[in-house]
C-alpha cells in the first residue's frame, strides 16, 4: 500500500472525453485539476493533442486538441502543483502540434498504440524525447487481443529505447488478476530500468483489483480518474487508489468534494460505470464500442438480444 516511489496520474478529461467528445466546461476542467493538485495527485492528463484537420473543433471540445493556450487560459492562476500531462495516437497528431518541453506547459506526453503499431510509437515517443520532455509514456492498448510472442517482440524493441515509462493496458476490461500477474512480471523483465504503468477498465468490475495486482507486481505509475469515468465501463478510481495508497501526501477530501459537487450532476447527464453490456463485451475480450451503440438505442436493455448476437451472431439477424 506504500511505496514512495508510486505515483498516480488522474486521467478523467482525457478519457472521459470519449463519451462526451470533450465537451467539458472549462469551470468542470478547471476545478477537477484545482482537486487533484490539493489530493496530491502527480500527474493530470488534460486530454489528448491531436490536429484540427483530423478532427472538426466543431464537433469536439478543446480537450481533444490540447492547445497550450487553452490549457493556460484554463489553469491561469493556479499553483500547477500536479504534473500535466497530455497522450497523443499515432498518425493523429503533426510534429508542429507539439511544442519543446521548454516552451510547453505540459510535463508529460503519453503516447498510444497497438502492438503491431508499436515501431511507430517508438518513433513518435523518440521524436517527443528529442524535443526535450523526460516523461514520456508508451502505452501500449488492447494486449489482451495479442499473442504473447508479438508481445515480446514489441517489448524487445522498447527495451532497446530511452522511453521511460511503459503502461500495461487493459482497454477491454478482460483481464482477471492472473492475468495482470504475468504480464507485469513479463513487462519487468523485458523492460529492466523504466517504470511500468497500469490502465485499467471496469468492464467486469475488476479495475481496481487489477490495480491492486499490479502494485503488488511491481507496477509504480497508476491511472485513475473521477468517480471511475471513462470511456465504457470506465476506469479505476481515483478516490479508491487515493483510499488505498497509504502516503500521508495523498488526501481524498478534495475528490469527494468534487464528485459532489460536479459529477454526481454529470453522471445524470452522460453515462459511464458498470453495465451489463460492458461486462458483456469485456467477457468475450471485445472493444466496446457494440455496448456503447446499444446502450445509444432504444433497444438498450435487450441484454440477451445482445449477448446473442455477439456470441450466436449466425443465428441471430
Amino acid at each position: 500500500m506504500y511505496r514512495p516511489e508510486i505515483k498516480l496520474l488522474d486521467c478523467t478529461i482525457r478519457d472521459g472525453g470519449l463519451i462526451n467528445k470533450w465537451q467539458f466546461s472549462d469551470e468542470l476542467v478547471r476545478a477537477t485539476y484545482q482537486a487533484v493538485c490539493e489530493a496530491g495527485v502527480d500527474y493530470m492528463e488534460i486530454g489528448y493533442k491531436a490536429s484540427d484537420d483530423m478532427f472538426d473543433p466543431k464537433e469536439y471540445g478543446k480537450w481533444r486538441f490540447c492547445r497550450e493556450d487553452d490549457v493556460r487560459k484554463v489553469l491561469d492562476g493556479l499553483e500547477l502543483k500536479s504534473k500535466l500531462s497530455c497522450m497523443v495516437d499515432i498518425g493523429r497528431v503533426r510534429d508542429e502540434d507539439i511544442l519543446s518541453a521548454e516552451q510547453s506547459i505540459f510535463d508529460m506526453m503519453r503516447v498510444a498504440c497497438y502492438i503491431k503499431d508499436v515501431d511507430k510509437g517508438i518513433a513518435l515517443a523518440n521524436q517527443i524525447l528529442d524535443k526535450g520532455y523526460k516523461d514520456v509514456t508508451l502505452n501500449l492498448m488492447a494486449v489482451s487481443t495479442n499473442l504473447e510472442k508479438d508481445i515480446d517482440e514489441a517489448l524487445s524493441q522498447i527495451s532497446q529505447t530511452e522511453i521511460p515509462y511503459v503502461y500495461l493496458v487493459d482497454s477491454f476490461g478482460s483481464f482477471y488478476c492472473e492475468d495482470i500477474t504475468f504480464l507485469t512480471q513479463k513487462y519487468l523483465r523485458a523492460l529492466p530500468g523504466k517504470t511500468i504503468g497500469i490502465h485499467c477498465h471496469n468492464n467486469r468490475q475488476l479495475a481496481f483489483g487489477n490495480t491492486i495486482q499490479a502494485i503488488i507486481e511491481g507496477s509504480n505509475i497508476l491511472d485513475g480518474s473521477v468517480y471511475g469515468i471513462g470511456r465504457g465501463a470506465g476506469n479505476c478510481t481515483l478516490e479508491l487508489l487515493l483510499g488505498f495508497l497509504k502516503n500521508p501526501k495523498y488526501n481524498i477530501r478534495p475528490i469527494l468534494k468534487l464528485i459532489e459537487e460536479y459529477f454526481v450532476q454529470l453522471r445524470n447527464e452522460i453515462e459511464w460505470g458498470y453495465l451489463i453490456p460492458m461486462m458483456i463485451t469485456g467477457t468475450l475480450n471485445e472493444h466496446p464500442r457494440s455496448a456503447m451503440a446499444l446502450r445509444a438505442s432504444p433497444d438498450k436493455e435487450k441484454y440477451t438480444e445482445f449477448y446473442d448476437k455477439l456470441t450466436m451472431p449466425e443465428i441471430v439477424e
